[in-house]
């Protein structure tokens, strides 16, 4: 059973930055593309950022340039670097694999002045 759990969030003004972790309880070998998604109040889940196992990287449009995804294969940890972060990014941030159900409790990001 594959168990993620995140960290790192937290409040911040905007134009700060926050690195969220992805902890995996299996070896993230075994897990070919690994993803960010985040979710705001009264509005869908969104698929933010994504990274296969050989690094190739996706990010939605309103992110690109200030967000960057990695993942740690031998740590079994996904990271997502947050800079110059905007009012809108304010969000409960999750990792999971596409089309798996890996879902975690998530972790808040708040950015406000």
């Amino acid at each position: 059973q594959v168990q993620l759990v995140e960290s790192g969030g937290g409040s911040v003004q905007p134009g700060g930055s926050l690195r969220l972790s992805c902890a995996a309880s299996v070896r993230i070998f075994s897990i070919s593309v690994m993803a960010w998604y985040r979710q705001a109040p009264g509005k869908q889940r969104e698929l933010v950022a994504s990274i296969t196992i050989s690094g190739d990287t996706n990010y939605v449009d309103s992110v690109k340039g200030r967000f960057f995804i990695s993942r740690d294969n031998f740590k079994n940890t996904m990271y997502l670097q947050m800079n110059s972060l905007k009012p809108e990014d304010t969000a409960v941030y999750y990792c999971n694999s596409p089309g798996k159900n890996y879902w975690g409790q998530g972790t808040q990001v708040t950015v406000s002045s």
